[in-house]
């Protein structure tokens, strides 16, 4: 690997896909987090980087910014955001506090 490559990774790749959500997402208002490190696995829907000793998979899609070339070892910065897939409401259980009574009139 030449010390070009190498700068282009180091420089290039981190920033191009600091863009991980598309505008529409942003555009919803949803707060976005960072993770860094390296690619341990990359597919068409995933991409898998080691933070500490956390393996972090992220989805991506047609939408996802940045180089298609990601490899694994690349040092790259991700930005993501999290969605709501599903929401299921759940009975109170005995230990639930129930919702504060109004008082009597």
């Amino acid at each position: 690997m030449t010390l070009c490559t190498r700068l282009s990774s180091l420089f290039v790749v981190p920033a191009l896909l600091t863009v991980l959500v598309g505008p529409s997402a942003r555009a919803a208002g949803g707060k976005t987090y960072q993770v860094t490190g390296p690619v341990l696995a990359v597919t068409d829907t995933t991409i898998t980087v080691q933070k500490g000793k956390e393996k972090w998979e992220l989805a991506r899609s047609k939408e996802t910014k940045g180089p298609a070339d990601v490899k694994v070892g690349d040092k790259v910065t991700i930005e993501y955001t999290m969605t709501a897939v599903s929401v299921e409401v759940k009975a109170a259980g005995k230990g639930d506090k129930a919702a504060p009574k109004e008082p009597a009139k």
